[in-house]
């Protein structure tokens, strides 16, 4: 009975020690971008700790070896659930310490996981258990610990838990084999008395900090964003959060601003109307991203346009913007219109799979930040996309800032060159973001911007949009090789380019 306890033990503490590694993952990179550096570095400080850890256990006495491990028990529940709260809080309050306290957090954490498995094999030896059953067991009920946890994490977990909260929860489960620990060798303990006071204090703290999440995490968006927040929401693609301030609302995706309701009409009038002005003849559109719902409202104020396919990762996003009211005042209820199609897919794999064809398209993506955004303006994806879009159709692409990251915004008009698509670069100044840049594209080579527009506007007119494709000596064109899937060239320009705006 004693040796089962013992193996069970290896199962809940690899799901624990596996899912404090994706808590800081997630987190860095829902913080910092860059998804593929975050999990590559904290894998790596990981692993190197689970080496360290492993390397100390030889100098824990074998009388002492349940009464560390019971110790371990105790210290790595405290530290990695309080870990991803920690780590929120001080990236909402103090941005500079956080890669330190991320990394700290992530070695001491792994450094004591490192001591775990060791420490069981020895409580078993000394068990008189064989050497092949002790090791067969022991990693068969590690790895599916691991395998538990890597499915739960991104299925159940973030999306329906969140990252604070799941944290805590990971916390009272090594609370729990302490506990279960104690109780099974409480003949074998000494001062087993004194572990259990100190486990029940530690088993209070994580159940106190689970049922504060929601407010920890409100309160840490305060701090991150310094406006009230009216909605948030964390899905297995994202956070979602929604600000306001007075009569300004805001949308922040992994806390990177989306839009700001006081001058969004800048950019998603750009965004559309100078393609959609120039094609009287366009009856349908491709939008790809813009799953807040504002270039739609753009798009459907054109009689002639007959339907529109908006395909978005996020059912949160797109459902938060078909139902809330705050948020379909700013669309115009664009989702509700009989002649809107929402998908919820992955763009790169639907247009691989899709027969339709369409007049134009309009590519409403955040910012290349990570790798798994860097795909979608690669050479295959413009390639798969200008399959979709009529022989005299037009493609426009929201391409970042010219100023702010000019080498990400020519390294994105160079790929759709690539393709065999004519381009037109141009930009439009909105006060939230700046100098912001958007390329229109088509497999013609004519075009010539709108100098007048059937519709009121209330930011373009024939000056504005004469200016938008003129570029001043400061915002010249950059000769840039395209972004290629398998190198993905853009997302690290797009980072030197920003990291030289904030230095």
């Amino acid at each position: 009975m004693t040796k089962r306890i013992l193996i069970l033990s290896v199962f809940v503490v690899a799901s624990c020690g596996l899912a404090y590694e994706l808590i800081a993952g997630a987190l860095s990179s829902y913080l910092l971008g860059d998804s593929i550096l975050q999990f590559s570095t904290i894998i790596g400080c990981y692993l190197f700790a689970m080496g360290v850890g492993a390397h100390f256990s030889k100098y824990v006495r074998e009388e002492d070896v349940l009464a560390r491990f019971i110790d371990i028990e105790l210290a790595v529940g405290l530290i990695g659930g309080v870990s991803a709260a920690l780590l929120f809080m001080t990236f909402s309050w103090m941005t500079t310490p956080f890669r330190t306290m991320l990394y700290v957090l992530v070695f001491m954490i792994g450094a004591l996981v490192g001591m775990e498995v060791p420490l069981v094999m020895r409580a078993l030896n000394a068990r008189r258990t064989e050497f092949n059953e002790l090791v067969s067991r022991v990693l068969t009920f590690d790895y599916l610990g691991a395998l538990a946890v890597s499915l739960l994490f991104p299925l159940v977990l973030a999306p329906h838990l969140g990252l604070v909260r799941t944290g805590f929860l990971f916390g009272m489960l090594n609370v729990g084999v302490a506990f279960w620990t104690l109780y099974t060798f409480r003949h074998e303990l000494a001062h087993a008395g004194a572990r259990v006071t100190r486990a029940s204090v530690v088993l209070c703290a994580l159940v106190a900090g689970f049922a504060a999440s929601d407010r920890m995490v409100e309160w840490g968006e305060h701090g991150l964003f310094g406006d009230e927040v009216v909605f948030s929401t964390t899905t297995p693609y994202q956070r979602l959060v929604i600000t306001r301030w007075k009569d300004d609302m805001r949308l922040y995706i992994n806390g990177n601003l989306q839009f700001s309701s006081r001058d969004e009409y800048r950019y998603h009038e750009a965004l559309v109307h100078p393609m959609l002005g120039s094609m009287p003849w366009a009856r349908s559109v491709l939008v790809l991203g813009g799953g807040d719902g504002l270039a739609l409202r753009e798009i459907l104020r054109y009689p002639n346009i007959k339907h529109v396919t908006l395909v978005d990762l996020d059912p949160a996003m797109t459902g938060a913007f078909k139902t809330r009211a705050e948020l379909v005042k700013l669309n115009h209820g664009s989702f509700s219109d009989p002649r809107v199609t929402v998908i919820n897919a992955d763009a790169a794999i639907w247009l691989q799979h899709a027969d339709d064809m369409f007049d134009a398209a309009i590519v409403d993506f955040p910012d290349p930040s990570s790798f798994a955004l860097g795909k979608l303006y690669s050479v295959p994806f413009f390639g798969m996309l200008k399959k979709h879009v009529s022989a005299n159709g037009m493609i426009v692409v929201q391409s970042t800032s010219p100023f702010f990251a000019p080498h990400a915004f020519w390294t994105i008009d160079a790929t759709l060159r690539d393709v065999g698509l004519a381009t037109w670069p141009y930009h439009a100044y909105v006060p939230s973001f700046g100098e912001w840049g958007f390329i229109l594209a088509s497999p013609q080579q004519r075009f010539t911007p709108p100098e007048k527009y059937a519709l009121p506007m209330r930011y373009l007119n024939a000056d504005t949009t004469r200016e938008m494709f003129s570029f001043p000596p400061d915002m010249q064109r950059i000769e840039m090789a395209p972004n290629r899937l398998n190198t993905q060239s853009l997302v690290r320009v797009f980072e030197e380019d920003w990291r030289r705006v904030i230095r």
